[in-house]
């Protein structure tokens, strides 16, 4: 992690020689796996340290690290050395993973206190935890839902309204909208007891 003690003003590496990054870059956008080891190795410790001091949790900024060398892997022929140094990329898209976490860990909250209103107290037996395995499994189990349950689920937590302004929009009876919620909560509940039980 000798990168670290190397940061500029832009909170990378500024003592490597500009024609090196340039070199690396161009190595980076032609799809040379060397070069991305090499651009790990030198800025990973400074995109973890960003993650770490935004989420507070070094499991998830170990995946924000994981999830930004991805997507520039994955994104690499959108990279433009004209507009931006390679670094001052990589930390942008970092900065979107750490976003996507925080959102992600605020839908958790929303869930699991919708779950502790409208579940009875023997229904609930473990309380997930919030992390981002929770939040592909929320995603994937609403994706699974009946066209309209999957909407009023939507309705309740992504865009945060009541029961009633849900039966309002959609002409739907109040206890229908009800009815959809406690069926998917349940279902969401089991799915993500047995992933916390799982050995």
């Amino acid at each position: 992690m000798t990168g670290v003690g190397m940061i500029g003003g832009d909170g990378m590496d500024s003592a490597s020689p500009p024609d090196r990054e340039a070199a690396l870059s161009i190595r980076f956008g032609q799809g040379d796996e060397r070069a991305l080891e090499e651009i790990y190795r030198r800025w990973s410790p400074v995109i973890y340290t960003l993650a770490l001091r935004s989420l507070g949790d070094r499991s998830d900024a170990e995946d924000v690290t994981q999830r930004t060398f991805v997507s520039a892997w994955t994104s690499r022929a959108s990279y433009d050395s004209e507009k931006a140094r390679l670094s001052t990329w990589l930390v942008a898209i970092a900065k979107r993973r750490i976003a996507d976490t925080h959102e992600t860990r605020a839908r958790i909250r929303t869930l699991q206190g919708e779950l502790q209103r409208t579940a009875t107290p023997d229904e609930l037996v473990v309380e997930p935890t919030a992390d981002l395995g929770d939040t592909i499994l929320v995603a994937s189990e609403l994706e699974r839902l009946e066209p309209d349950a999957r909407t009023v689920m939507r309705m309740a937590f992504f865009d945060d309204l009541t029961h009633q302004e849900i039966a309002t929009r959609l002409g739907m009876p109040l206890g229908t909208v009800k009815s959809h919620i406690r069926r998917s909560l349940t279902r969401l509940r089991t799915r993500l007891e047995v992933t916390h039980v799982a050995p």
